[in-house]
C-alpha cells in the first residue's frame, strides 16, 4: 500500500506543475484619453508567439478582458478613432493569473513629450482605472501582482513628463449666417511631479471686436496610498463690457475639488462640488455639487445613479484642448433681467442601465430635470435690449433668461462598431423642452409664452478614420419633432450626445510642415440654421432665439 501510496505523489508531482503550466489567465484593463474619459469601442489587440493573435473591444466604460489566454509574453495594441495607437510590449502572463493592464490615449495634441531618457520600467502598482466621466479625475486601486508601467503613471515614463500644445482657432461668430468672424488662441500644459502630483495650466484668448476675452484653469491632483485621486482646478473667465457702462466687464471665478472611491470589484463613486462667483453688475454666486455610482452587476452590465447640476462639455473630445471663453459653451450660464445678472440653476437625476453584447453597447435610462433661471441662446443684433439680454462678443451670441424647466424623461442608446474603422450611434430621447408658443412676439414678452412641451428626438452619429490620410471625422444629425428652444435631455452625457441638427467635425494630421505635430480641425455646427425662432427686439429687428447657432470654424493644433 505505502508502495501505491509513493507512486501517486510521483504521479501527481509530475502531473500538477504540466497542468498548472497550460492554465489560461485573462488580461483586462481600462482604456481612456488624457482627460480621463473612457474610451468606448477601441481596439485591443494581444500578440504572442506561442498563441493566435486575439481582438477584443472595450465597453462603454473602457473596460476590455481577453480570457483564456495561454501563459506567455503578450505584446499589446490599443487603438481608437480619433487617437494615436498605443502600445504594450512584453506583458508577461503567468498561468491561471489575472493581469490589469490599463492604457492612456493619445491625440497629437499630447503625442509629443519632452522628458528626460527613460530608465528601466518598474512594477505596475495599479489594479484599474476606473471610469471617468466628462474631465473628472480617475482612481487606482492598488494589487502588487500586476506588471505594467511606473507607479502612478500609466504607460511608464518620467516623473517629470511634460505635454504641451497651442491651437489657433478661427471663423464665423454664431450669428446665424456668417456675417463677421471670431479668432482664439488656446495653450495647454500638463507636467507630472513625484510621481504621484500633476499640475495643469490651461488657457485660451478670444479676440473679436472689444477686447480680448479669456480663460484661464490651473488643476492640481494627488495619487493618495488609498487609491483615490483628489484633484482641485480653479478656473478665471475675464470676458469685456458688452455695452458701455461702469463695472460692464464679466468676471468670472470657480474653484472644483472632486474625488474618487471604489468600493470592491462592484461599486465605483464619484463626487465633488464647483463653487462659482461671478462680479458682473453686482456679484452672484453659485455652490454646484455632483456625483454618480455604478454597481458592476456583471463585466458586461452596469446600473448607474448619476447627479449633475451643469451641462456636459464635449469640446475636449472635439480637439479644442483649452475651454471656451464664450457663455454659449460653458460655464457660468448667466442671464440678465432689468440689468440684473442670474446664474442658472439645474439639477438632473438619471438612473441608467447599460450592457455590451458583443460588438454593440445598450443603454436605456430615465431621468429627471428641474432647471431654474434657465439660459437661452438667441442670434441677432438690435439697438437696444432694455437690460433684458446678456450679450456675448466673443461668440455673436446673446443669453436670454427662459421659464423653468421641470421634466421627466427616457433615453435610449445603441451603439455598434461597423469596423475597425467606423463607429456608428443611434440615440432616442423623449422628454420635455421649453417652446415659444407664439413665435414673433417681441423679446419683451417672449418670457410668458414660453413654456415646457414634450418632444421627441433621434439622433444618428457617425464617426471614424480614414485609413490611408488618417483623417478623423464625426457626423452626426439630431431631428426633433417640433419646435423647441433647448434639446431634448440637454444633460445626456451618454455615447449618444450629439448637437442638435446637422454638425460635421474633422481632423487632419499634416505631416512634415513644421517641428513637432501639427493637425488641421474644422468643426461645422447646425450647418442648415435650423431651429431658428424669431422674436422681434426692443428696436423692431428680428433676432431668434436657437437651440444650436450656425457656426464654422477651423484652425490648426501644434503639440511640441
Amino acid at each position: 500500500m505505502f508502495r501505491k501510496l509513493g507512486c501517486s505523489v510521483i504521479v501527481l508531482g509530475i502531473v500538477l506543475p504540466l497542468w498548472s503550466a497550460d492554465r489560461p489567465g485573462t488580461i483586462s484593463g481600462y482604456v481612456r484619453n488624457a482627460e480621463g474619459v473612457p474610451q468606448m469601442g477601441a481596439i485591443v489587440e494581444l500578440l504572442s508567439s506561442s498563441a493566435r493573435a486575439l481582438t477584443v473591444f472595450t465597453d462603454e466604460k473602457g473596460f476590455y478582458s481577453a480570457s483564456g489566454l495561454l501563459p506567455g509574453t503578450y505584446n499589446i495594441k490599443y487603438s481608437a478613432a480619433f487617437f494615436l495607437p498605443s502600445f504594450r510590449d512584453g506583458v508577461d502572463l503567468r498561468a491561471g493569473s489575472r493581469l490589469l493592464v490599463n492604457v492612456t490615449l493619445s491625440t497629437l495634441f499630447d503625442a509629443v513629450k519632452m522628458v528626460p531618457m527613460r530608465g528601466p520600467q518598474e512594477d505596475d502598482d495599479w489594479k484599474w482605472v476606473l471610469r471617468s466621466a466628462a474631465n473628472r479625475p480617475i482612481l487606482r486601486i492598488v494589487d502588487d501582482n500586476s506588471p505594467g508601467s511606473t507607479p502612478g503613471r500609466e504607460g511608464g515614463g518620467s516623473d517629470h513628463d511634460l505635454k504641451a500644445s497651442v491651437s489657433l482657432v478661427a471663423g464665423s461668430a454664431s450669428e446665424g449666417f456668417g456675417s463677421s468672424s471670431d479668432v482664439n488662441t488656446g495653450f495647454s500644459l500638463e507636467r507630472s511631479i513625484f510621481s504621484s502630483d500633476t499640475i495643469g495650466l490651461r488657457g485660451n484668448i478670444g479676440y473679436g471686436s472689444a477686447s480680448p476675452a479669456s480663460v484661464l484653469r490651473a488643476s492640481y491632483s494627488h495619487k493618495m496610498n488609498d487609491g483615490s485621486e483628489p484633484q482641485l482646478a480653479l478656473t478665471m473667465r475675464s470676458l469685456p463690457a458688452p455695452f458701455t457702462m461702469p463695472n460692464g466687464s464679466l468676471q468670472a471665478l470657480s474653484l472644483t475639488t472632486s474625488d474618487r472611491v471604489a468600493l470592491g470589484d462592484l461599486i465605483e463613486m464619484q463626487f465633488g462640488s464647483e463653487l462659482q462667483t461671478v462680479q458682473f453688475l453686482g456679484r452672484v454666486t453659485a455652490f454646484r455639487p455632483f456625483g454618480s455610482a455604478d454597481v458592476h452587476l456583471s463585466s458586461n452590465t452596469v446600473v448607474e445613479y448619476r447627479y449633475a447640476t451643469s451641462e456636459p462639455n464635449d469640446l475636449l473630445e472635439r480637439g479644442f484642448e483649452s475651454a471656451p471663453a464664450d457663455l454659449s459653451e460653458s460655464q457660468p450660464r448667466m442671464t440678465m433681467v432689468g440689468y440684473s445678472p442670474a446664474l442658472e440653476h439645474a439639477h438632473h437625476h438619471e438612473l441608467s442601465l447599460s450592457h455590451r453584447m458583443g460588438k454593440t453597447d445598450v443603454q436605456v435610462a430615465a431621468y429627471y430635470d428641474r432647471v431654474v433661471d434657465p439660459a437661452l441662446t438667441g442670434v441677432g443684433e438690435f439697438g437696444t435690449d432694455g437690460g433684458m439680454v446678456l450679450p456675448d462678443i466673443y461668440s455673436g451670441t446673446f443669453s436670454f433668461q427662459g421659464s423653468d424647466l421641470k421634466t421627466e424623461g427616457v433615453r435610449v442608446v445603441v451603439q455598434r462598431k461597423l469596423n475597425d474603422q467606423i463607429t456608428a450611434t443611434m440615440d432616442l430621447e423623449y422628454g420635455g423642452v421649453l417652446d415659444l408658443e407664439n413665435p414673433g412676439t417681441s423679446l419683451a414678452n417672449a418670457q410668458q409664452w414660453i413654456g415646457t412641451r414634450d418632444r421627441q428626438s433621434i439622433a444618428g452619429k457617425v464617426g471614424g478614420v480614414v485609413p490611408k490620410t488618417k483623417t478623423h471625422w464625426v457626423a452626426s444629425y439630431r431631428w426633433i419633432d417640433g419646435q423647441a428652444l433647448t434639446p431634448v435631455d440637454m444633460f445626456n452625457a451618454s455615447a449618444g450626445r450629439a448637437d442638435p441638427y446637422f454638425n460635421i467635425f474633422l481632423r487632419q494630421p499634416i505631416p512634415g510642415i513644421l517641428p513637432g505635430h501639427v493637425e488641421a480641425l474644422i468643426d461645422l455646427r447646425n450647418l442648415l440654421a435650423e431651429g431658428y425662432v424669431p422674436v422681434l427686439g426692443q428696436d423692431g429687428h428680428t433676432v431668434y432665439l436657437v437651440q444650436s447657432a450656425r457656426a464654422v470654424r477651423g484652425g490648426l493644433n501644434f503639440t511640441f
